[in-house]
């Protein structure tokens, strides 16, 4: 009796531990799929986060790369326009120039249709061949001087200003050979015939020319100042004191200078004041009274009308 009791208990104490079993079974493996979809929720969640992170920074490149695009656009634009403006200033002065010279040349013509009696034509084309027998003799005298002073600076080791010098010579012996191989023709040349229309003022004295003397004159002034820059860079080239009147060029001046048109005095004096104005542009690597263009230099138009003054005859 005792032992069917006892059986009976354990019976009951077997059944009820797997009931327990059976019933808190489920309920771990229910805080383990939860947990493991909180895991996965947050795991989602920071990959939404990186990815809009990833975007917002693209987002913002992309911003950064439009607003530098519109300010490098913005930029050219504003080039662009000065250029235009810089051109349309070009164009006006340069229209401005040529209406200028248009009416120069025609009051010019007008002027210089009086012409000169045959007097006065034999006078000027005898000066003119007494004025060209003394400019050879000139030339060959200067070639002298002109060796002496390349031996100079080469003893000096002045080597720019010696190259320098030896493309001036050059161009002077040119003008000689033209000079002697020339065979000119008065009767048929404008200047003879033509009035005077312009005078200057040299060393307190005037001076009367028509236009082809007045071209001769700013040539002299130009060819003056391209010589003059030159030889300033060339003592700048070789560190060597700055002294224009030092420059055998200087004291030649008559690159340039065919014989014709006007003296030769003339022509040295107009010569020089462009060289000395040419040699501080060029000793001090600058452009105040000049300027460089198409391979050339020349005096500033203003500085060419101050050194000349011409003054109209009528």
């Amino acid at each position: 009796m005792k032992v069917n009791i006892l059986n009976r208990m354990g019976m009951a104490v077997v059944i009820s531990a797997l009931s327990f079993v059976g019933t808190s079974m489920p309920t771990d493996a229910q805080q383990q799929a939860q947990e493991e979809q909180k895991q996965q929720e947050r795991g989602q969640r920071q990959s939404e986060q990186k990815q809009q992170q990833r975007q917002e920074r693209v987002q913002r490149k992309a911003e950064q790369d439009q607003k530098q695009q519109q300010r490098v656009q913005q930029q050219q634009e504003q080039q662009q326009e000065r250029i235009q403006r810089q051109s349309e200033q070009d164009r006006k002065q340069q229209q401005q120039r040529v209406q200028q010279q248009q009416q120069q040349d025609q009051g010019q013509q007008q002027k210089q249709q009086q012409r000169l009696s045959q007097q006065q034509q034999q006078k000027l084309i005898s000066q003119q061949q007494q004025r060209v027998v003394q400019y050879r003799q000139h030339l060959e005298q200067q070639q002298a001087l002109a060796q002496q002073n390349a031996v100079l600076l080469q003893q000096q080791k002045r080597i720019a200003q010696y190259r320098f010098q030896e493309q001036y010579l050059d161009r002077v012996r040119q003008q000689q050979i033209h000079l002697r191989d020339d065979r000119f023709d008065y009767a048929r040349d404008p200047y003879f015939y033509t009035a005077p229309i312009y005078r200057y003022n040299r060393g307190g004295s005037y001076y009367e020319t028509n236009e082809y003397g007045a071209k001769t004159l700013r040539q002299a002034v130009n060819y003056g100042y391209e010589a003059g820059f030159r030889a300033g860079k060339a003592d700048r080239d070789d560190r060597w004191g700055s002294n224009y009147k030092d420059s055998y060029a200087y004291r030649d001046a008559n690159y340039g200078y065919s014989g014709y048109y006007v003296d030769r005095s003339d022509y040295n004096y107009y010569f020089r004041q462009g060289f000395r104005r040419g040699y501080e542009d060029g000793y001090n690597s600058r452009y105040q009274y000049g300027r460089f263009a198409n391979g050339n230099y020349s005096i500033l138009d203003t500085i060419l009308s101050q050194i000349l003054n011409f003054q109209a005859l009528r």
